[in-house]
Formats: structure tokens, sequence, C-alpha cells
């Protein structure tokens, strides 16, 4: 077995990190309060789930995304989305945009026509709000499933304390993931869905490899105190853990500064949940299943106590 290159005493600060993250859920809860309160819902959520346009608009002459960003603005519309067609020469664009009264999407058009050598609207389509609540509805149940497929695989591979330990991980990384997104108002689409159900499977399996070695010590070393077991076994897998998230981190911080506008969203919600993953397989998931372990062991102590 690998000795660890590290020696931190992760269990010994285990209290403090539970502490922290206790008070970033705060955090979490008192945004989406505060939100629905002032936005009428608990996230920005972006048209797919409240409802708006989208428009393929083509114009005389070549334009860039921050010249109909800009018209949009100062016609007091700021939630929208540019992306531009590679095969048009920036002339065809295509637009996703809050609903607006049509009196006003004409007017920007106008305006833009006048500067760019006129436009056509190539398609037009509206996305009502009520397929926005069914996206809502079914990115929920999508979560759902996805919570109550892993408690099944990590019950079978390993047992109930671990696969509980490492559910309680992953909803930790959901709610803090979207705690960020609610408190700086960032705006959440579908793409926020997709993110939040990769950080699912990668948090998990920066679990499983941990709990692997948990596993492994458990069976070599069946005399060595629980807490010492699991200090050693993350440190002997943290050198992959930070080569890992590095990597991961590296190639997702180019998608958010280079991707564009339409992939902002996804990049940055995959980087919040994978950088919480990390955290929470370290400082969450390996305490909670100490914890646990201690528990059942107190009880059938009590048990024991009583039946003497």
């Amino acid at each position: 077995m690998n000795e660890a290159r590290f020696h931190f005493p992760f269990m010994r600060w285990r209290k403090y990190w539970i502490g922290v993250s206790a008070a970033m859920l705060l955090v979490t809860v008192v945004a989406l309060i505060i939100n629905a309160a002032t936005l009428g819902m608990p996230l920005n959520f972006g048209i797919d789930f409240t409802g708006g346009t989208l428009i393929d608009v083509k114009f005389g002459q070549p334009a860039t995304l921050a010249d109909i960003r800009a018209a949009y603005t100062a016609h007091g519309v700021h939630d929208i989305v540019v992306q531009a067609f590679e095969s048009s020469h920036n002339r065809e664009f295509k637009l996703t945009t809050p609903a607006i009264p049509e009196e006003q999407e004409k007017a920007i058009f106008d305006e833009l026509g006048g500067k760019f050598g006129g436009y056509e609207i190539v398609s037009k389509d509206k996305v009502s709000p009520v397929i926005g609540a069914e996206l809502r509805r079914d990115a929920v149940l999508a979560v759902g499933l996805a919570t109550v497929a892993m408690i099944v695989y990590l019950t079978i591979r390993f047992e109930i304390r671990f696969a509980v330990a490492a559910i309680v991980a992953m909803l930790h990384d959901i709610l803090l993931t979207v705690g960020a997104f609610a408190v700086f108002r960032l705006p959440v689409d579908t793409s926020f869905v997709v993110a939040v159900l990769t950080v699912y499977g990668y948090s998990v399996n920066d679990t499983i490899i941990i709990f692997d070695r948990i596993r492994e010590r458990l069976h070599a070393r069946r005399k060595e105190p629980l807490e010492e077991l699991i200090n050693v076994s993350i440190n002997q897998t943290l050198s992959r853990t930070i080569n890992t998230v590095v990597t991961v981190l590296l190639a997702l911080l180019a998608v958010l500064v280079f991707g564009g506008s339409s992939v902002h969203v996804l990049a940055l919600a995959l980087i919040i949940g994978i950088i919480l993953g990390t955290y929470s397989s370290i400082f969450i998931a390996s305490p909670v299943y100490l914890y646990l372990v201690q528990r059942t062991e107190r009880r059938a102590h009590g048990k024991l106590a009583r039946a003497s």
C-alpha cells in the first residue's frame, strides 16, 4: 500500500469545515429568500424557464455582438444572448431575448438596421412560460432520479453509510452551486441543469476514490483507529485529487474566457461545482462517514450496556 506524500490531519479540522459549509448553506437560503421577494423567483431564470423569444436576424452589413447588445441595453433590455453564425461573415445572428413588446423590439431592429444596412428577420420563435415551468419540473426530476440512482449504486458497491455520506456531499455541492448563482444573481438556463448533473458525476467519482482507499485500509488494518485511517486514506489520494482538479479547471477556464457568451453559464457552473466537489469529497463526505460509523458504534454499545 502506497505511503502518503502528505500528512494533513483532515479529520481534526472536520468540525471547522462543516461549520464553514453550514454558514455557506445559510447564505444560500437567505439569498434564495431575498431573490424570491425582490425578483419574484429564487433564481435569475433565463428564458428557457421564464419564456422569451428566439430570433434569427440578418443584417445588410457586418455587425458585432457588442453593437447588438448595446442596442438592447439602450432600450432597457439586459438579459440577452447573442451568437454569430460563423459562415455569415458577421451578418447573421441568433438572439435569445426576454419577452418584450413588439413595438420595442421593432424599434431596436430599426435602429440596428439603420446602422448596418437594413435587416431581415429570418426566423422568430417564442418560448412559452408553460414550457419553462415544464423544464423546471423536469430539471428537479432529473436531479431526483440521479440521486436515487447514486444511492443504489453506492450501496451495492460499498455499503449504506458510504452511500449516505456521498449523497450528503453531492447535495452539498449542488446546493452551494445554486447558492453562488443566487447570491450573484447569475442567469440560469438549461445549460445550468447540464452542469449540475455533470457536477453530480464528478463529485461522486472523487468521493469514490477516497472511499475505495478507506475500504482497502479497513480490510488491511482492522486495528487502526478509524479517524487516523481516514486521514491517511485522504492523504494517499490527495496528489491524484489535486492533479485532476487542476487539469479540469484549466480546461474550464479556457472555455470560460474564450468560449463566448453562449457557454459562460455552463463553464461557470462547472467551475464552481468542480471546486465544491473536490472540497466536499475531503471535508464533507469523509467526516459524515466517520460520524455515521461512530453513531452506529455508540448505539451498539448502548444496547450492550442496557442488556447487561
